[in-house]
Formats: structure tokens, C-alpha cells, sequence
């Protein structure tokens, strides 16, 4: 299995420069206009400064005193996106859209030099849009999106099954596919900062410590990673679910599993750069009976904080004092960009 991931550099500021020439080389940023609003993303000019995405306005400017922070313009970002997935159509049929500015394409049907035609990608999609775009080249999903993160801006990298695992014992285990800010912040506790020390873990460990999570952990690593390319159109739903070692009736061990679900879940949305409106919890009974509750927000959320907000008020709607339960999950639907609705409330 061959696959690209691409990645548009710095997206939104890389539009605007196309429309202002002027701030190219100089540092400059997207987002709210006043000192308390939120930077959406940065150029690499104001990144050399210690700028980044999600900072305050305030906070940048005292980075970087000379930034120039240009106002958000959603439909001209969504067009300049669908300019951009006009023309990876035409290099696969098979392109699974992740976000606004990202995406993955199956490419085993290429003939000959893949990475030629990856350059010739590039090439194209510079030629027709004005943009740039990081590409990463590997046999799996997980790997081909490290591999486009590895010579941004405007890079190229391929990663192949001899690199595996010497080349990610480095890096740091945010990089994992799946290790979200909770979870790092979990595995650094246990004394776990690499993926070198991910590596020394064994399966049962991972399973006790993160479920089903920790076991995608363990087989990344390890270079597995049996997703597919996609493109089947808009996701439906995001959720995870887990079984009881054993059955409980016990309210506070049903609200552990569901925290740790939460948490899963909210770097499953980072991860994918999705929310949703509807948050819906399952339950399973020791006699297999299935109940679930759901509640539509009047905005989407993906924290798991506020995923436990919504859950506090549902979980009496299921839990029963004279059941036992074996199984707990966790879906979030309704779904929709993250990116798209920053760009309306900013």
C-alpha cells in the first residue's frame, strides 16, 4: 500500500499572501482583530518569532512587535481549499478530504517513480493555486502524515519500512497518531516521554493504562496501521467504546471508563480537526440490553470537558442501581470542520 499525505503550509496566511505580496517575507498572521482575540495560524516569517496558532493577539504581538494580523476570510479560504482538491483528483480518484488545508490519497495505482510524481503534485498544485504544499510519502496512514509534518514548508519526505523503528524513537509521544494533549500528559506521569520509551511498553500494560487506544499506540510504532484511504465523503460520526474487565454497578468505576473515553475521543477530534453538535452515551447491560441517551448542542463541541458536562445529565437517563453493566461508549455526530467554524465565530 502506497500513500500520500498533503498538507497546504500555513494555509490561510499563504492565501492572504497571495492577495498581499507584500507581507510575505514579513511576519504576519490570521484571526481576531482585537488584543484578546485568537491567532488562527501564522506565516513562517512570524513563526521564526515564536508565533504560533491559537495565541492571543496580545501575546504575539509582544513575540514579534512588528506583526501584521490580517482579518479572517472564510469563503475565499474555501475556495482557494476546493482549487486545491480540484487538482489531487486529478493525480487519484481515491482522496479521503481530512480538513480545509489537508488530505490523504491512495497511490498504488501510479506507475513507476512515486516520488516523481509526488514532486509532480506539488508542482501542479503550486502552478495552478500559487500555493505550497508539505507532502509525505510512507505505506501507511500514520506514517505518511509524520512523513509530510518532517521538511515543512514546501517539503517532501518519505518514510519506508526500513526506517521503521529507528527513525521515530526520537521524537517526542505527541507525535504518535492518537496522543492527544490528556493522554501525553498520562503517559509523561508513567515517565513515558519518547517513543523510545513508548517502545519498551507491552500491549497489556498500554491496554490496562489507555484501552484500546494504547494497542493503536503499541502498533504504530511498531509501523501498523491498517486504515484506509477514504473518500467516501463526510464522516458521520466519531466515537470509542470499551468493555468492562468486568461487569459493575458501581456508578464511580462506569465514570472512570467514561472519562478515559472522553478523553480518547477528544484527540480522536483533534487529531481528524472535527466537532459535533450531538454527543450520545451507550451502555451495555451484564444481559446484553443496550440503552442510549443523546443530546444535540445549540454549539459542537469535541473538548472532553464538555463532553462531561453534557454526560453528567445523560448518565442517570441510563444507569440503573440494580443493573450491572459491561460495556460504555462514547459517539459524537453531527459532525463538522473544526477550521470552517473558527472561521465563523472569529
Amino acid at each position: 500500500m502506497k500513500i500520500l499525505h498533503v498538507d497546504l503550509d500555513a494555509f490561510y496566511a499563504s492565501v492572504e499572501e497571495l492577495d498581499h505580496p507584500e507581507y510575505k517575507n514579513k511576519p504576519m498572521a490570521v484571526g481576531g482583530q482585537r488584543d484578546d482575540g485568537i491567532l488562527t495560524t501564522a506565516n513562517y516569517a512570524a513563526r521564526a518569532y515564536g508565533v504560533h496558532s491559537a495565541m492571543p493577539v496580545f501575546m504575539a504581538k509582544s513575540l514579534c512587535p512588528q506583526l501584521k494580523v490580517l482579518p479572517l476570510h472564510r469563503e475565499k479560504y474555501l475556495e482557494k481549499s476546493r482549487e486545491v482538491f480540484e487538482v489531487l483528483k486529478t493525480f487519484s480518484p481515491l482522496v479521503e478530504q481530512v480538513s480545509i488545508d489537508e488530505a490523504y490519497l491512495a497511490i498504488d495505482h501510479w506507475p513507476g517513480d512515486y516520488e516523481k510524481r509526488a514532486w509532480d503534485l506539488k508542482k501542479a498544485v503550486k502552478d495552478k493555486t500559487g500555493l505550497t504544499l508539505s507532502v509525505g510519502l510512507s505505506y501507511n496512514k500514520f506514517l505518511a502524515k509524520l512523513a509530510s509534518d518532517w521538511k515543512k514548508p514546501d517539503g517532501f519526505f518519505m518514510i519506508g519500512p526500513q526506517d521503521i523503528p529507528d527513525l521515530l524513537l526520537p521524537l517526542k509521544v505527541e507525535k504518535v497518531h492518537g496522543v492527544g494533549q490528556k493522554s501525553a500528559e498520562k503517559l509523561k506521569a508513567l515517565g513515558i516521554y519518547t517513543v523510545q520509551d513508548l517502545y519498551q511498553l507491552d500491549r497489556a500494560f498500554l491496554y490496562q493504562h489507555f484501552n484500546k487506544a494504547g494497542i493503536q499506540w503499541y502498533d504504530r510504532i511498531r509501523g501498523i496501521d491498517p486504515r484506509e484511504v477514504s473518500p467516501s465523503g463526510k464522516r458521520k460520526s466519531l466515537g470509542t467504546e470499551t468493555t468492562l474487565e468486568r461487569a459493575s454497578q458501581d456508578p464511580e468505576v462506569l465514570w472512570t471508563y467514561i472519562l478515559d473515553l472522553c478523553r480518547e475521543l477528544e484527540g480522536d477530534c483533534l487529531d481528524k480537526n472535527i466537532q459535533g453538535y450531538t454527543l450520545t452515551l451507550k451502555v451495555k447491560t451484564g444481559k446484553f440490553k443496550t440503552h442510549t441517551r443523546s443530546r444535540t448542542l445549540e454549539l459542537p463541541i469535541y473538548r472532553a470537558e464538555d463532553m462531561v458536562l453534557v454526560l453528567e445529565d445523560l448518565f442517570p437517563e441510563v444507569y440503573q442501581k440494580t443493573e450491572s453493566y459491561r460495556l460504555v461508549g462514547v459517539t459524537l455526530s453531527n459532525l463538522m470542520d473544526r477550521s470552517i467554524r473558527q472561521l465563523t465565530f472569529l
